[in-house]
């Protein structure tokens, strides 16, 4: 197997290190999926640049976390589903919500996050050919079209780090521990 080197602002290659250093800046410490994708200046401005971007979203944050969860449990990686459990439980996503995501299973007595997960669900696993009837049931739900966008490219910035720790094997932080997190286990047994 290929190790992938996670990357510190000494050892970085120079265009990443600004985006090593601002990563650092906002989240206290350098995640190791930064210091992966570091190995190519390219990518970490891509992943950086898409998660700044879909933080402005009209989407509120718990329904970004939704969105990244959905993704991340569809994708298989255990990285990002630690991570945005993680960020999901400071936006106010309920356990009952959390669980829900991390082991399929429908989300009970919210139809709201009900109806975005579903969206975001067909779009992931249809590569967005979702159809009409889906887009028209999401606007129902009271999402917008603006909405409907805003999940497919927070689909996108999923994609770069899902993919990338599946070929790096980027190793988890240690706030990533909870036992509760050991979904891929529970779902194989």
């Amino acid at each position: 197997m290929i190790s992938f080197q996670q990357h510190t602002l000494d050892t970085a290659p120079a265009a990443s290190r600004p985006l090593l250093e601002a990563a650092r800046s906002a989240w206290g410490f350098v995640p190791t999926l930064h210091a992966t994708l570091a190995e190519s200046p390219v990518a970490l401005a891509a992943y950086t640049s898409l998660f700044d971007i879909v933080g402005r979203a009209t989407l509120d944050d718990k329904e970004r976390q939704i969105i990244f969860l959905v993704t991340s449990v569809l994708h298989g990686c255990e990285y990002c589903v630690a991570g945005h459990t993680f960020l999901a439980r400071k936006a106010g996503l309920t356990e009952a919500s959390l669980q829900a995501i991390r082991s399929q299973a429908p989300i009970i007595g919210n139809a709201r996050e009900q109806a975005l997960r579903t969206f975001c669900e067909g779009v992931v696993r249809e590569r967005g050919l979702v159809g009409d009837a889906a887009v028209e049931s999401f606007i129902a739900a009271g999402f917008t079209k603006s909405n409907v966008v805003e999940v497919v490219t927070i689909v996108a910035t999923k994609v770069i780090s899902n993919y990338t720790n599946h070929l790096a094997h980027t190793p988890k932080e240690s706030f990533m521990s909870d036992p509760a997190l050991n979904w891929v286990a529970k779902k194989a047994a």
